[in-house]
C-alpha cells in the first residue's frame, strides 16, 4: 500500500527511508560530478562543474551565485479544469502551492524566479482569480518572475503571462522538457515536465516519493512538480537520486541501477 504524499499519511516515510538507507547506504560513486554533498533536512548543496546548486526539501532549486529560484510544473488550476470536466475536485484557487511559493521567495529572497514551464494546467482552469493571481504574481513574490513555456502553457496569452524559449543560464540549460542544449555548447539541462518520483520498497512497505534525479548520461536533471494534485513519472534506472518526504530531502544512490545509462525516451 502507498503512503501517500499528505499529512499524516506521510507519517511513515521518514522511519522508512531510514531503514532502507541503512541498508543500502554506499559512499558516492565514482565519476559523481558532487565536490561535497552539505546536507541538512531541508537542503542539500551540490555542485556540477563550476555550477553550485541548492537542492530545496520544498521541490525547488537555489542558483547561489546568481540568486535565481528555480521551480517546474505548477499546474496551476488543474482542480478547476477537473470542475469543468465534471469531476467533483476540491479546490482551494490554488492557495496551496502559492502560499508555498511565497513563503520559499520570503526564505531565500531571489531576484529572480525562474519557472521551468506548466504554470498553469489549461485554459479551462483559467479563472478571474487566477488570472488576478498571476498578474500579481511579481509583487506577491517580490521578484521578477520568467515563465519558460511548456506544453500547458500554450493558451496562456503572452499579455497575461510572457513566455520565453530555453535558454542557457551559465553552464545550465534550462528548459520544460528534457533537450539538449541547443546552442551546440555542452551544460547542465534542468527540466521539469516529467514529473519525478521513485518507488521504496522493504518487505511488505512501498513509498512513493517525488525526487530530484539526475542523469549522467545525458547531463540533465529533473526537478520535482512543485504543484499539488500532479502525480509523477517513476524514475527507476540510470538516475541518482533526492528524495523529498515530510520537509526533508535525502541524498539516495540505488547502487544496483545508479549507473547503468539512460534508457529512457519521453
Amino acid at each position: 500500500m502507498f503512503c501517500k504524499q499528505n499529512g499524516a499519511n506521510l507519517c511513515c516515510a521518514v522511519p522508512l527511508l531510514t531503514a532502507i538507507n541503512i541498508e543500502n547506504n554506499s559512499n558516492q560513486a565514482d565519476g559523481e560530478p558532487t565536490a561535497h554533498e552539505d546536507t541538512t533536512v531541508a537542503h542539500c548543496r551540490w555542485q556540477w562543474r563550476d555550477e553550485e546548486l541548492v537542492l530545496l526539501a520544498q521541490k525547488a532549486i537555489w542558483r547561489p551565485s546568481s540568486e535565481d529560484l528555480l521551480v517546474a510544473d505548477l499546474h496551476l488550476g488543474k482542480a478547476e479544469v477537473f470542475q469543468a470536466c465534471g469531476i467533483p475536485l476540491p479546490s482551494d484557487d490554488d492557495r496551496g502551492t502559492l502560499q508555498r511559493l511565497e513563503k520559499l521567495c520570503q526564505q531565500w529572497n531571489p531576484k529572480r524566479v525562474i519557472i521551468l514551464g506548466d504554470l498553469i494546467h489549461g485554459p479551462l482552469g483559467l479563472t478571474q482569480r487566477l488570472k488576478t493571481d498571476l498578474s500579481n504574481l511579481h509583487n506577491r513574490l517580490n521578484a521578477e518572475v520568467l515563465l519558460i513555456g511548456g506544453n500547458h502553457d500554450r493558451h496562456l496569452h503572452s499579455s497575461a503571462f510572457p513566455q520565453h524559449p530555453a535558454f542557457r543560464l551559465g553552464n545550465l540549460w534550462l528548459s520544460h522538457e528534457p533537450e539538449q542544449p541547443m546552442d551546440g555548447r555542452a551544460g547542465l539541462n534542468l527540466c521539469g515536465h516529467i514529473h519525478p518520483t521513485t518507488t521504496l520498497r522493504q518487505g511488505s512497505d512501498r513509498l512513493r516519493l517525488p525526487c530530484f534525479a539526475y542523469d549522467k548520461v545525458e547531463q540533465r536533471m529533473l526537478i520535482p512538480a512543485f504543484g499539488e494534485l500532479t502525480g509523477g513519472h517513476d524514475c527507476r534506472h540510470g538516475y541518482r537520486k533526492w528524495l523529498v518526504a515530510e520537509g526533508t530531502i535525502v541524498p539516495w544512490l540505488d547502487t544496483a541501477q545508479a549507473f547503468r545509462g539512460s534508457q529512457q525516451t519521453w
